[in-house]
């Protein structure tokens, strides 16, 4: 009998103890019961036409066939433990189309080119940087995306590394998806259109 109970008794414990370790208190994906955090835009608006003087819309389109009057943009960032993720929400582009979209170094301007390069974690000595070593998905943000049937679409970024305080200051939109090919990477086509964001 009382060997019976005591090997009832261990049983028991060894139950309870193996159904404490298969209901762990935090997800595996969430350390210290915290998660990761949301991305709110720290810019968004519907693009306009660039202004012929004076400051730019938040929102410019530089080709209206491409990128309508109207589309919408929105970007956010955020940093967990030293990574950063970004993301770009579009909507009002052409339907089951594909687009290229990078963190560009200057504010929007009139034209495309006032937005300056991508911005690099490590720089690139020579501009344009079309050099895998520096123009690549894991030393720049790159957003490109596909829309779906009614012209929307989510690109997303993750990197091991956060932006420099007032270097990164937009976004813009390419016309093609970017390039990996050395001696042109990081290309993506002509300016569509850019968001102006402080990073």
């Amino acid at each position: 009998m009382r060997t019976s109970v005591a090997t009832l008794a261990g049983a028991v414990l060894l139950i309870g103890g193996l159904a404490a370790c298969s209901s762990p208190a935090t997800p595996p994906s969430a350390p210290s019961g915290q998660t990761a955090p949301a991305i709110k835009p720290i810019a968004e608006t519907a693009v306009a036409a660039p202004a012929a003087t004076g400051n730019q819309p938040t929102g410019v389109t530089y080709d209206v066939a491409r990128i309508p009057l109207g589309a919408k943009l929105s970007t956010g960032s955020s940093v967990t433990n030293g990574q950063t993720a970004v993301e770009l929400t579009v909507s009002g582009l052409l339907p089951n189309t594909q687009y290229g979209a990078h963190v560009h170094t200057k504010p929007c301007g009139a034209k495309g080119a006032d937005a300056g390069p991508h911005y690099q974690n490590e720089k690139d000595p020579v501009s344009p940087s079309v050099d895998s070593k520096y123009a690549n998905a894991e030393n720049e943000i790159w957003l490109d995306f596909t829309t779906d049937g009614s012209g929307a679409a989510t690109g997303k970024a993750s990197v091991k590394w956060e932006f420099r305080k007032g270097e990164a200051n937009s976004v813009i939109v390419h016309a093609t998806h970017s390039s990996t090919e050395h001696g042109k990477a990081g290309t993506a086509g002509d300016r569509l259109a850019c968001l102006t964001a402080a990073f």
